[in-house]
């Protein structure tokens, strides 16, 4: 517990932050052994990758659809990236459908929704202000006799407890999908008892400026609904899905948390996912309740410039961000398992990681005695507003 007396210094040196930033070195990943997050679900992870679409001009190219359903299931991929090492080594494309779902009382699904590798392709940024060259984008679309869908997921599938983000935007008809999420893969028969999910979803049928948070299942074996699951929330500021943001979304040992351009829009405590789990995007509609049905010969997409993660694939939970795991915490346990702490928070430039803390003697030999101690007010101001 924080003395009440503390409070005063903390908020009058707390200014000091902004200086503070700029003192923060850039550094590689490699030197890094944890990442601290910011924000009230502020973790230590052990791990960080970043995955960049916004200039790859050389491999770009939007595919035509494809209006046979089964020769859409068993299309290629749209470019040679996406058999490169650099895409597979991380992510997977699907490319199963729903029509056993089609055939079951358990879903309301209406229409045959096939995932086609051949919806999930690298496009030109042709925006008037463009900020990127290209993007990655996630089709889905309503032919004739089908809907043409799309999915990845991550190859590993044991992460437990990470932060995601992307920079992206949804466009598009009403009727489909957007989202990100962590998906536990039941084994055996897949019951409500078994799901564990974490969701962001952008539904075209909602206002522009609405989102759904869920932490699955959402409703009941009786098919109610489950309130304390799932929040539809108004995105702040006047901001809408359909223009470029960063969204975030923290899986923790306690809540789900996720946050959009760094404001916290929700966060979910009950039947927070607890066991290891994988991570999908996808764009996507099956002419049920929750999507909408798509009018035939319109389409929505998903588009995104980056990915960045940090996360654990262990079963240890992360310590959780308080007084005692300042740093020099890991000093006093005896050991070097987070003597470099880094952030993806604290840095200016996107998809680069800066050295919080390396040792208060590295510190102060690299940047002098004012970034030594711009650098533990900056600590002591985010311990303040976590407490």
């Amino acid at each position: 517990m924080v003395h009440l007396r503390l409070l005063r210094p903390l908020v009058v040196v707390s200014s000091l932050v902004p200086l503070a930033l700029a003192d923060y070195p850039e550094v590689n990943s490699d030197q890094c052994n944890c990442y601290l997050t910011n924000g009230s679900s502020g973790h230590y992870f052990t791990t960080h990758k970043f995955f960049d679409f916004r200039d790859k001009s050389d491999v770009a190219g939007v595919p035509a659809l494809i209006p046979d359903p089964e020769e859409s299931g068993e299309s290629g991929v749209s470019s040679e990236y996406f058999s490169s090492d650099e895409w597979s080594d991380y992510w997977t494309l699907q490319s199963w459908n729903n029509s056993a779902s089609l055939r079951s009382n358990e879903s309301d699904s209406s229409v045959l929704m096939i995932h086609s590798l051949n919806n999930v392709y690298i496009e030109e940024n042709r925006d008037p202000d463009a900020d990127s060259q290209t993007f990655l984008t996630l089709r889905t679309a309503r032919l004739r006799d089908y809907q043409s869908s799309c999915e990845f997921e991550s190859a590993i599938r044991d992460y437990h407890f990470l932060s995601v983000r992307m920079y992206a935007r949804t466009l598009g008809a009403p009727g489909a999908v957007t989202a990100m999420f962590t998906y536990k893969d039941p084994s055996g028969d897949a019951t409500l008892a078994t799901v564990q999910e974490s969701d962001l979803e952008i539904r075209t049928v909602d206002p522009p400026d609405h989102i759904q948070y869920t932490n699955q299942p959402s409703y009941s074996s009786m098919g109610l609904s489950v309130q304390d699951a799932t929040r539809n929330v108004t995105i702040p500021n006047k901001r809408d899905w359909t223009n470029w943001a960063a969204y975030r979304m923290d899986w923790t040992p306690d809540d789900t948390t996720w946050y959009i351009d760094g404001d916290q829009v929700a966060s979910i405590s009950f039947q927070t996912p607890r066991d290891p789990s994988m991570v999908i995007f996808n764009a996507w509609s099956d002419g049920g309740s929750w999507t909408g049905n798509m009018s035939v010969g319109t389409e929505a997409r998903l588009q995104v410039q980056w990915i960045e993660l940090v996360y654990n694939t262990t079963g240890e939970a992360p310590h959780k961000r308080d007084l005692n795991d300042m740093p020099g915490y890991f000093e006093k346990r005896g050991d070097d398992s987070c003597a470099n702490i880094c952030s993806i928070d604290q840095t200016t430039k996107t998809g680069t990681v800066v050295l919080l803390q390396g040792g208060a003697s590295r510190m102060l030999g690299q940047d002098g005695v004012f970034g030594g101690i711009c650098f533990w007010v900056s600590i002591l101001a985010m311990a303040l507003a976590f407490w």
